[in-house]
């Protein structure tokens, strides 16, 4: 996890999410006293997960592996309900129907130069737009540019193709499946997005420059990134109690597991980390923090409410600038990340060994975090941890902040 740089965030966050956590009852059974992981391997498996030292933002995102595009999961239809729907029930469906729509939708690839093996222009993405004034859908595609252009927020505009005659398009944010989203308008009335699809490419057929290959192994993603336009106050609260149950489960799993907590022998992992820990590391991991700085609670909020309409399928395909991914960040770089070291220090949890599965699953990845928490705490000083027992809900940021 990429748990380097905020400091603020996470004791703001402990007041938004500590409604409804409570902690968990302890276990009867005594646990059985595990080896604590160096402490040099807790700090290498960090530096590995830490982002670079300039002012990068989450905007600026990596490539999807295609085993996380092959994965996804296809959106399930809501029943008809036959009351007054709710602006956040209104939104889902709408979701639904532009999903629906792009399905079928062709991405528009082109090929410069000549030869035996033409060189792929760009990267097409497909955007299912609602006209609210006509009731009417409509789809227009961008081409990003290849090879992809370093972009920064608040500097040049990204660069990028419109596909579609007749409609205005303006870049908005993000570079990659997680967050690219762009605004669009027809005629000078705005159109509302309620559906992307992007394609993810074979990393290592870009690398040895098969273009046709590239086109061919393409997964296209239908997955919307967080947009004004769907957020919604009850999408927020959702995220919250989604994030709750979740930790609470993970946590519950690990005690039935009875895995042994690193940094206190004879206690169980599941008592050493607060459930609020858990919850608020899962909205300031992917927090950016310019917008915390612009938008302060209202950040937490919309990332919350992305959480509350697609719930475990948040945040899958989320990918840092230094190749940490999900929604917790974990990196396995050489087998020497974040993940790499619980799924090997922590045996008792039964960690997917699966680094692209099991860091993409948000309830397997709440597990790893609390794992790795735990590590990082038996890797401090003995006062550090005598003073987080009194206090662990507040001083479990300490890990989370250092």
């Amino acid at each position: 996890m990429s748990m380097m740089k905020k400091t603020a965030l996470p004791l703001m966050l402990l007041c938004l999410l500590c409604a409804g956590c409570a902690t968990t009852g302890g276990g009867t059974e005594e646990p059985t006293v595990t080896e604590a992981a160096p402490a040099a391997e807790v700090a290498e498996a960090i530096e590995e997960a830490a982002p670079p030292a300039d002012d990068s933002s989450k905007q600026e995102e990596g490539e999807v592996a295609i085993p996380v595009a092959e994965s996804e999961q296809p959106t399930q239809p809501t029943e008809t309900v036959i009351v007054k729907a709710t602006r956040h029930q209104v939104i889902h469906d709408l979701v639904a129907e532009g999903q629906t729509l792009l399905r079928d939708v062709e991405l528009q690839y082109f090929f410069t130069g000549k030869g035996k093996n033409p060189v792929l222009r760009g990267r097409p993405v497909a955007f299912a737009l609602w006209n609210e004034e006509k009731q009417e859908w409509s789809v227009a595609q961008i081409e990003l540019p290849r090879p992809p252009v370093r972009w920064k927020p608040g500097r040049k505009p990204l660069p990028f193709r419109n596909l579609t005659p007749g409609i205005e398009a303006r870049h908005v944010k993000g570079t990659g499946a997680e967050r690219l989203m762009f605004s669009f308008s027809q005629d000078g009335n705005p159109l509302k997005v309620y559906g992307r699809k992007f394609p993810v490419f074979d990393n290592n057929l870009l690398k040895r420059k098969q273009w046709k290959a590239v086109v061919q192994t393409a997964k296209p993603i239908v997955y919307l990134p967080f947009t004004e336009d769907t957020f919604d106050p009850g999408f927020v609260s959702g995220g919250k109690e989604f994030l709750v149950s979740t930790a609470r489960q993970a946590i519950e799993e690990l005690r039935l597991a009875q895995v042994p907590s690193a940094a206190f022998p004879g206690e169980l992992l599941a008592d050493s980390i607060p459930l609020q820990v858990v919850t608020t590391l899962a909205v300031i991991e992917q927090t950016d923090d310019k917008d915390y700085v612009e938008k302060q609670a209202l950040a937490f909020d919309e990332v919350l409410s992305q959480y509350g309409r697609k719930q475990e399928e948040a945040y899958r395909y989320s990918v840092s600038s230094a190749n940490a991914i999900g929604p917790m960040q974990f990196t396995n770089r050489r087998g020497k990340g974040t993940y790499a070291l619980v799924v090997r220090r922590c045996p008792a949890a039964k960690l997917d060994p699966n680094f692209e599965r099991g860091a993409t699953n948000l309830l397997n990845a709440m597990k790893a975090a609390v794992c790795l928490l735990d590590l990082e705490l038996a890797a401090m000083r003995a006062d550090i941890r005598t003073a987080y027992l009194a206090n662990p809900a507040v001083l479990g940021i300490f890990p989370v902040a250092a």
